[in-house]
């Protein structure tokens, strides 16, 4: 703990020279320190300084406000994902995490039928013995005293097992598997990770990410019940259980320290959990608590309900110019691995009607305030816009009748500025009284008795439709759930056949881009993975072709997107970008050149990827130093041509010449016009009639 704050200030002390730190987020600190308030007060306000490690750049005057820059997990590319290199990154997309929600266990186990009766007549049996010495007695009888780990463990399953078995007299229990298995790393995962225990699909589910239904973390201290240790491991399983899910749209979990346990929701604005609780002080609640997790129905765990069987898949049911139509989904093509942001998943599909029709499903979590990207398409498509994905369809989820947003949908309208750790300005220290609820961990609770009442059963009150006030806006953030399906289909830039086909499909999506330009809209989110090539022949999709168009804005509008962050990947930001500096087409170019400046480094050829450690920064490091480490790459052509001979791939090392061609183009200072789209894509046609380029053979 000593050692992280350690490097946390110093980390805090470094950012001080770098042109884009934001002073705001040490006022306080310094407010508190010339105030003279309490220890806890200052230790709080240093906690808020040094954990927001990448501050937002300062404001620019201009008629178009920008977004604010941020990171998160689903920003890193052709990363090891090493512990040591993501953990600041994953603290970071873990997002706000809130705790002691008045109202979430009314919110999340508030209607289930026959939960309150159930778990009563459960917990009695508990102290009766029926038949045998009681399970529980001023406390549960076989709860370790010392809280190991192994042996909470093993006592976890076991209680966990009974109730089940208890809970058949009163409803239907679905059979699920439990996992105990501390020490044994679950296949799925993207990092290797080992989770504590977690209540699975069903008795026989393989041990695998996708078969975990509520994963828990136990710590056999008390104290361990904080930001740093056990809120940060309960985290990192939500994020594998998110990625290894493609419809899961929050995830349930929970920590037991000790005897001291708390139940999590994690959605994409981050993580929100119950008043923590004595399990040997409040069996009742305790018993409550596992019986509604059991209970609950697979939309109330968080998946998406629109989602069902057909055959021996699944597909999704549209209504498109009135007519109802099935689109059957064919495979999963790509999910950001993250919690907090935007979270895309696309899917491939077709319409039942017409299997020959390929269609893609995106699905992402935007925020309300933000142009909808669907009404974008539907503009980019009848105003004949070439080289970008034509609109089918989009629509804002909908679940029981309501928008699926997550403040009111998910969260069900709980309010986290009532959380004991609530700091309008960042995540503050929890106030103890209301943590511990004015008990230690271990003592007995005298008031466990089986006519004890639980909480109230009623539940908040939520508006729909969702309204946004930008004259006014909330301070609480929000996302919305949105589908977007497009008929256009490809594979991403990097899976090129050929060096040629590369080319040409960049070149393609350049052009794409001074279309949509031209059309009023600038896509603001070019990356490997938002270029896509297309080299079936029987696919009529252009050869390369622009997606997404999350973070695109219409340049005549006024005002900002009104969205509180942006997530966009880092390594192929442009240099200007990174600064703070008005996003403009020309920034989007400069992208353009990284995308190609990466691939030749991580793609050895269309079917090998690698991670190369100098580049692994590039994804964590602060954005104004990630703008001085790309400033440095470009600057000198000796050094670039250099640093391009040392780490291309064999595959790409023939493209360098044309690699460092474009760089001239990209980087004169005397053509940033629009002349700059011409220029760069003769660059790139004249690459393609290189022999060395044409050649199948690879540099050594």
């Amino acid at each position: 703990m000593r050692g992280t704050l350690r490097s946390d200030l110093l980390r805090l002390e470094a950012s001080l020279d770098s042109e884009d730190f934001n002073y705001d987020r040490v006022k306080p600190l310094l407010r508190a320190v010339v105030a003279k308030d309490s220890d806890e007060k200052i230790w709080a306000q240093v906690y808020h300084a040094v954990t927001e490690s990448t501050p937002p750049p300062r404001p620019i005057a201009s008629h178009l406000k920008q977004t604010p820059l941020s990171r998160n997990m689903g920003s890193l590319v052709n990363s090891s994902e090493r512990r040591i290199d993501t953990d600041d990154v994953l603290k970071e997309d873990l997002g706000p995490m809130y705790v002691d929600i008045p109202g979430f266990y009314e919110a999340f186990f508030g209607k289930i039928p026959g939960l309150e009766m159930a778990s009563k007549a459960i917990f009695k049996m508990c102290c009766d013995g029926s038949g045998s010495d009681p399970l529980f007695r001023e406390g549960w009888a076989e709860w370790p005293a010392d809280a190991n780990e192994a042996s909470a463990l093993i006592w976890l399953k076991k209680i966990i097992t009974q109730i089940a078995q208890w809970a058949q007299n009163y409803r239907q229990t679905p059979a699920r598997g439990l996992w105990i298995e501390s020490n044994k790393p679950l296949d799925g995962s993207t990092a290797q990770r080992k989770l504590d225990f977690a209540i699975l699909s069903h008795p026989e589910a393989e041990a695998h990410w996708s078969q975990v239904l509520i994963p828990g973390e136990l710590k056999s201290n008390p104290k361990e019940d904080r930001h740093t240790s056990a809120w940060f491991d309960i985290g990192k399983y939500a994020r594998e259980v998110f990625f290894s899910q493609d419809t899961r749209r929050f995830v349930l979990a929970f920590t037991l320290c000790g005897s001291l346990m708390r139940v999590w929701e994690f959605d994409r604005l981050g993580g929100i959990a119950s008043t923590q609780f004595d399990i040997n002080k409040d069996g009742l609640r305790f018993v409550s608590t596992i019986l509604g997790l059991l209970w609950l129905k697979e939309k109330d765990l968080g998946f998406d309900p629109t989602f069902t069987p057909f055959n021996d898949g699944r597909c999704i049911e549209i209504i498109r110019d009135g007519t109802p139509e099935r689109i059957v989904i064919d495979k999963l093509m790509g999910r950001v691995p993250c919690i907090v942001g935007r979270a895309t998943t696309c899917w491939k599909a077709h319409p039942v009607e017409d299997p020959s029709t390929m269609l893609v499903i995106k699905d992402s979590w935007q925020y309300p305030e933000r142009d909808v990207e669907g009404e974008l398409l539907r503009t980019v498509t009848e105003e004949g816009v070439c080289n970008v994905a034509r609109y089918y369809y989009h629509e804002t989820i909908h679940v029981d009748d309501r928008v699926d947003d997550i403040q009111h949908g998910i969260r069900k309208g709980l309010d986290i500025t009532k959380a004991s750790n609530y700091n309008a300005q960042g995540l503050s220290t929890p106030r103890t009284s209301q943590i511990s609820q004015g008990s230690t961990a271990g003592q007995k609770r005298s008031s466990s008795q089986t006519g004890a009442r639980l909480p109230s059963s009623k539940r908040p009150r939520s508006e729909s439709p969702i309204k946004v006030d930008l004259v006014h806006p909330s301070p609480l953030r929000n996302r919305v759930h949105r589908r977007v399906i497009v008929c256009d289909f490809g594979q991403n830039i990097y899976e090129a056949s050929s060096r040629v086909a590369l080319l040409a499909a960049l070149e393609s999506c350049i052009q794409g881009h001074e279309s949509l330009l031209k059309a009023g809209i600038l896509h603001r989110d070019i990356s490997i993975n938002n270029l896509m090539i297309n080299e079936d022949g029987s696919n009529p999709s252009p050869l390369g072709f622009l997606i997404d168009l999350d973070l695109a804005i219409k340049l005549q509008r006024e005002g900002a997107s009104g969205a509180k962050g942006k997530t966009g990947t880092r390594a192929f930001m442009a240099i200007g970008v990174l600064r703070g500096r008005q996003h403009s087409f020309n920034h989007d170019l400069e992208s353009f050149f990284w995308v190609l400046f990466w691939i030749c480094i991580h793609y050895n050829g269309p079917d090998e990827e690698r991670s190369v450690p100098e580049f692994n920064k590039w994804n964590v490091v602060s954005m104004g130093e990630l703008a001085t480490l790309k400033r440095g790459t470009i600057a000198d052509e000796a050094d670039f041509i250099e640093i391009l001979t040392q780490n291309s791939t064999p595959y790409y090392k023939p493209l360098i010449p044309w690699v460092n061609r474009l760089r001239r183009v990209v980087f004169d200072t005397q053509g940033a016009d629009e002349k700059l789209y011409s220029r760069m894509q003769e660059v790139l046609r004249d690459a393609q009639k290189d022999d060395k380029v044409l050649s199948n053979a690879v540099s050594s």
